[in-house]
């Protein structure tokens, strides 16, 4: 049940909303409302379109359901987990209740935008966001934090087709700096709801740490191909009729290599890391003939993951004690 008394659907302006329950009605998308511990998140997918972002709207359902992206605070520059956007991302925490409002034309003939209020959502306690690069024409813009919101246990957002997350128009391969690995925070799960409304479900952290170990094992693995001279970067691919944007884990230009990683060495893993390379490999017309395929890992995989992998011709990197066996990568002619 939503903490405001507004029915969903329904139509208010900023400031009717700041004048009962508090928060700015100027300017940014995320809007706290100290007095009555709201976050109001006011998406616009067009007015994004005109600061170089397209992230914005109702992506595909997954295994946990409904799935709303947002981008973060932020019009120039690099977006930080800071001010804004840190109080989005922690209001859990905090004890915030996050309600998503998404434009819907203005009033009569004036500059006033109206909100229509699509329900309360939280912030997806596995992977609250990730990140993203703007960019045209092959060139790196600034790095974005796109939010993945859930609905609130119980509730059922009123989404319409308006709200749909657009396909992309062509196919774009866009480099991108490699960023540090930010730590995901640890975030309260509200219990699990069995009705058919709710979406957010009572999850372990086994998922966040996977994500964790992950991050982690990159950012190893880059320090050391950095360390021996390797120039590292990633990929923002865009598909043609998809909806979004995927992001490579580690391309290493001076080797020609794609490395695709995984927080844990078991069949499911490695067969989607493989079908990832693959699928990634078709898309990627800017790089030098002959690249290479990797897959890096936590730990050795079975033997029979080991000769599926050397069939297909990729290569196979692991974390150790010390350091990590399979680099440097064999010739590719071995």
């Amino acid at each position: 049940m939503s903490s405001l008394d507004l029915a969903q659907g329904s139509i208010a302006t900023r400031a009717e909303l700041a004048a009962a329950y508090g928060g700015s009605q100027y300017g940014g998308g995320i809007v706290p409302a100290n007095q009555s511990q709201n976050i109001f998140v006011f998406s616009d997918p067009a007015a994004g379109r005109e600061h170089d972002y397209t992230f914005d709207g109702r992506a595909d359902d997954d295994e946990y359901g409904v799935l709303y992206l947002y981008t973060g605070a932020g019009q120039a520059g690099d977006q930080q987990l800071t001010d804004r956007n840190k109080s989005l991302l922690n209001h859990a925490q905090d004890g915030r209740d996050v309600h998503l409002f998404v434009a819907d034309g203005t009033v009569g003939d004036s500059a006033t935008v109206r909100q229509r209020y699509l329900g309360q959502v939280v912030v997806d306690p596995v992977l609250p966001f990730v990140e993203r690069w703007s960019g045209e024409d092959g060139q790196t813009g600034r790095r974005l934090y796109v939010f993945r919101l859930r609905p609130a246990p119980g509730v059922t957002l009123a989404l319409t087709e308006s709200e749909v997350l657009q396909p992309a128009q062509n196919s774009e391969a866009l480099p991108v700096p490699w960023e540090p690995y930010v730590a995901l925070a640890t975030l309260p799960v509200p219990p699990e709801q069995h009705n058919t409304d709710s979406t957010t479900a009572n999850i372990t952290g086994g998922q966040r740490t996977v994500i964790r170990r992950e991050g982690r094992l990159v950012t190893a693995y880059k320090a050391l191909l950095e360390s021996h001279g390797h120039v590292v970067h990633r990929f923002q691919i865009r598909m043609e009729g998809e909806k979004g944007a995927f992001l490579t884990d580690l391309y290493d230009a001076t080797d020609n290599v794609l490395y695709e990683a995984k927080g844990k060495a078991l069949r499911e893993q490695v067969r989607m890391a493989i079908g990832q390379l693959l699928d990634y490999r078709r898309h990627l017309d800017d790089v030098p003939d002959g690249l290479r395929l990797a897959v890096l890992l936590p730990e050795e995989p079975s033997a029979d993951l080991r000769a599926f992998l050397e069939v297909e011709k990729i290569s196979l990197v692991t974390q150790t004690a010390d350091g990590f066996a399979g680099f440097p990568l064999p010739p590719a002619d071995a």
